[in-house]
């Protein structure tokens, strides 16, 4: 039975939010908490916890949809990213750090950077309440990839599964082949849609008007700032652990639409997207990790639905084991290829 209790399950992503709290205060081997936490125990424990395709009934997803603490959970992430962010920069201040610190440290907050900075970001965006899309935007901030809020939304979910997305990986296209498709082309299809709504609206595309010359001003901005509290190094590194917060970002787009096609119905025009065009993932820890973002056949079949009523489908394909396992799959391409490609010919797809 459905209770407010349960909304609680979703604190579980802080683990990883205090032991990088921990990693930006402590040095050695402990600065390599997140990543072990990450990339080892959750992968580990979910080889051997199983997977769950339950759905919460009529009722529970009403009760569930109308709780605002699921809303007040991401907020508090808001806040958090931005405490986190200021911890970092200043830890990266301390006299006489090893190389090995410093490299913990910026680990941390890539993750930090990916796992709240944008996924969370994420699930803000797709909410119509401009409150809710100006903290995505201001997530988005701290990891440099505001354009994400733009081709996401209007890009991505719209030509998800076709040539035209370059968030979709090629069927035997690596993960390494796939990330400057994606990190450009990406980029490239916001500048593009934004300078497009500008002009069906008369307007230049040179304006503060343009959202995507604003998201650049704005990051710049911040750049500068970081530049004149903390020097240049430390502007350096915070540019580095955003760089790994994109992608691991894209990464997650490789593993959620690998090889995955939708038919065309016309010039230019596809059949509607269905479950069975992402990869959906029932395991629990990394379901809980990120926000449900795992069930993502449902949010790309249904985007306006909120991350605690993400449904499992049947017809869905389902990955092998969660996220942070398949990430880690991801980056052995025979490995990936050999798994992968055996799983789309068990549910009859194509490459």
């Amino acid at each position: 039975m459905y209770t407010s209790i349960s909304a609680f399950k979703y604190i579980t992503p802080f683990i990883l939010y205090v032991l990088s709290l921990l990693a930006f205060q402590g040095e050695g081997l402990i600065c390599y908490a997140p990543l072990m936490y990450t990339f080892f125990a959750v992968p580990l424990l979910e080889l051997f916890i199983k997977a769950s395709p339950a759905n919460l009934d009529e009722v529970e997803e009403s009760l569930a949809k109308q709780n605002k603490l699921y809303d007040f959970i991401l907020y508090a992430a808001v806040i958090m990213q931005y405490y986190s962010l200021w911890i970092f920069l200043n830890s990266l201040q301390a006299p006489a750090l090893s190389t090995a610190t410093i490299a913990g440290r910026v680990i941390s907050m890539g993750l930090l950077c990916g796992a709240f900075g944008i996924n969370v970001a994420h699930e803000l965006g797709h909410r119509v309440n401009k409150m809710e899309q100006t903290f995505a935007k201001m997530l988005l901030l701290t990891s440099l990839y505001m354009h994400f809020f733009i081709e996401h939304n209007k890009g991505h979910h719209k030509h998800v599964a076709t040539a035209s997305d370059p968030s979709t990986a090629k069927y035997n296209q690596s993960l390494y082949a796939f990330w400057p498709q994606t990190l450009i082309g990406t980029y490239k299809s916001a500048w593009k849609i934004a300078n497009e709504e500008l002009s069906k609206k008369g307007h230049a595309w040179f304006s503060l008007k343009n959202e995507m010359l604003l998201f650049q001003i704005i990051q710049l901005l911040l750049l500068v700032g970081i530049f004149s509290l903390f020097g240049l190094s430390t502007t350096l590194l915070f540019m580095v652990a955003a760089l790994m917060g994109g992608l691991l970002l894209e990464s997650v787009n490789y593993i959620e639409h690998y090889g995955l096609t939708r038919n065309e119905t016309g010039d230019h025009q596809f059949e509607r997207v269905q479950p069975h065009h992402s990869w959906n993932s029932n395991h629990i820890i990394g379901r809980l990790m990120l926000f449900e973002l795992s069930r993502h056949s449902d949010h790309h079949y249904l985007a306006s639905r909120k991350y605690q009523i993400l449904r499992s489908y049947d017809n869905a394909p389902q990955m092998p084991t969660g996220y942070p396992g398949m990430i880690l799959l991801s980056l052995v391409p025979p490995l990936w290829f050999k798994v992968m490609n055996n799983q789309m010919k068990k549910y009859n797809l194509k490459g």
